[in-house]
């Protein structure tokens, strides 16, 4: 972990009656320790990540604000231990609450990136005292990813096509083999240039990314998960293991945000070029197969693909109409991670919420 560390991060472990989570801290720079702090902005990375893509933003940040970065289990140095998908997402916001409760934080302001934004939504609804604002970064659907109409309503009963069956075999095991060529396509570096940032970003930070990306734990239990079979297209289904089946819409929903009592507010933030989360996405199956990569797609009446983008801004807009606080920033020529192609007009949005 040290090499992988920017200099004024720190890293520590906490452990929690749920598991030990490795926690990465920006110390207050007036003190060394983290001392008196005007917020705590916590951050909670994605699929296939970890909380090493949040260091330069939290060295950015001002000094008086205490930045705490989680790294969930499976990922990063966390505790490996088995999702269980059956829950949704809640395993992972079940423990970055508890790291919290072990911290004794009080109400953060969480700013959860892809499957984060959907584990800090998922926080939310179970745990509202401990949240202050939401920041949702190029967010996973509240209906889930895959699977569901415009409304969110289910394709079919199984939501086939999402879920642990729908990685790529050779990516999980470039990932498991610790792979950090470019040749392949399939390699996680190559997948990082193609679907993590918009085409031609470069950084002086691409190795530490990677390095993050490898961090990954394989597995039915872990990444991606399970499946089982269907007899609809395209012959595969969630299953009740594993991190890709906790965001089917089978078990994943938090569109019921929108019923809190209480709404702190919500900056949704995304990339005009995202490749993963959009309203065509080439990581859904039910895409792929209108475009012909996937055969046997039985049309648009049956799978249309999943219109990712209209669902998130369905939903806050009634967040909104219901009393809530709701805005969406879109960043142009940029991809599925703003914090780190556009850090600066990033910075600024994440400020003017917490302010």
């Amino acid at each position: 972990m040290p090499g992988t560390l920017l200099t004024g991060i720190e890293a520590r472990s906490v452990r929690t009656a749920r598991f030990t989570a490795n926690v990465l801290e920006r110390p207050l720079p007036e003190t060394g320790t983290t001392g008196e702090a005007v917020a705590t902005v916590v951050f909670v990375h994605g699929n296939v990540s970890s909380s090493l893509f949040w260091q330069p933003l939290m060295l950015a940040l001002p000094d008086a604000v205490r930045a705490i970065a989680v790294d969930l289990r499976g990922f990063g140095d966390s505790e490996t231990l088995p999702v269980d998908a059956t829950r949704g997402v809640r395993d992972f916001s079940d423990d970055v609450a508890a790291v919290l409760d072990e911290l004794g934080t009080g109400a953060v302001h969480l700013v959860g990136w892809s499957m984060g934004g959907g584990v800090v939504m998922q926080l939310l609804l179970d745990r509202p005292d401990l949240v202050r604002s939401l920041t949702l970064v190029s967010t996973v659907s509240p209906y889930g990813f895959g699977g569901t109409a415009a409304d969110g309503s289910l394709l079919n009963a199984d939501a086939s096509g999402s879920g642990g069956g729908g990685a790529n075999p050779d990516f999980v095991a470039r990932l498991a083999a610790g792979d950090t060529g470019e040749e392949a396509p399939t390699s996680p570096r190559a997948v990082y240039r193609a679907a993590y940032v918009a085409p031609g970003f470069t950084t002086e930070y691409e190795d530490l990314w990677v390095e993050s990306m490898l961090s990954t734990v394989t597995g039915d239990d872990n990444y991606p998960g399970d499946a089982t079979a269907t007899a609809e297209w395209p012959g595969f289904a969630p299953g009740p293991r594993g991190v890709l089946n906790t965001m089917a819409p089978t078990y994943f929903d938090t569109s019921g945000i929108v019923g809190l009592p209480a709404k702190p507010p919500i900056l949704w933030i995304h990339g005009a070029l995202d490749a993963i989360v959009n309203d065509a996405s080439f990581f859904d199956l039910n895409q792929l197969g209108a475009a012909g990569i996937v055969p046997g797609w039985p049309g648009e009446d049956v799978a249309p693909p999943q219109p990712m983008l209209a669902q998130i801004r369905t939903v806050l807009d009634r967040y909104a109409a219901a009393g809530g606080e709701s805005r969406e920033v879109v960043f142009e020529d940029c991809g599925h991670s703003p914090h780190i192609e556009k850090p600066t007009e990033f910075l600024a949005e994440l400020l003017a919420l917490i302010s």
